[in-house]
């Protein structure tokens, strides 16, 4: 019976590893994919490309923060599942590059901790599936209680509001506070 137990409790180890493993080779690899869907994308004048054949998301944009040294490609939708490979363009608001707001989000322990390095004045760069790329000046820096208050919108131009959750050193995720800053073209 003891050589029983044992052997039970080496599987559900090893599942267990398993597990872990898989998680870690996931993380290791959809960068890597959903950096070459981007440069097929790029590579066919913008048309969509999944990083994986089951995926609901395509990379979208690439954003750049040249202070910082950081690049993050931006992914179609904004949905859990799609914020966990990277930050994700909200479909309810403008396409990026177009006139209006476009609304990117991320996870700020994660994707959009830069954002807590952004300075009001400083550039930042989008490059869109054309290959075209954009210039942008941020322009205001906001701690918004999204169960109290809505972001601000700047009506006129071509602009992007990044969006991230608030304090970014916070031990419990899921407060109301945003940190959201806004560039406009530059």
């Amino acid at each position: 019976m003891q050589r029983v137990l044992c052997s039970l409790l080496l599987l559900i180890a090893l599942q267990q590893l398993g597990s872990a493993g898989l998680i870690k080779v996931k993380a290791w690899l959809a960068p890597v994919l959903v950096a070459r869907a981007w440069d097929i994308s790029l590579a066919n004048g913008g048309m969509p490309v999944k990083p994986w054949p089951w995926s609901d998301t395509w990379p979208l944009a690439r954003l750049s923060f040249p202070r910082q040294g950081v690049e993050r490609l931006v992914l179609a939708g904004d949905s859990g599942n799609v914020l966990a490979f990277g930050p994700g363009h909200s479909p309810a608001s403008v396409p990026p590059g177009e006139q209006g707001e476009a609304v990117i989000s991320g996870h700020r322990d994660t994707h959009f901790a830069v954002l807590a390095e952004l300075r009001v004045g400083e550039l930042m760069h989008l490059q869109l599936p054309s290959g075209e790329s954009r210039s942008y000046r941020v322009v205001d820096i906001a701690i918004v209680d999204s169960s109290r208050e809505r972001l601000l919108r700047i009506e006129e131009g071509e602009q992007l509001r990044l969006v991230t959750c608030y304090p970014f050193d916070a031990a419990l995720p899921g407060g109301p506070l945003r940190y959201a800053v806004t560039a406009v073209r530059a």
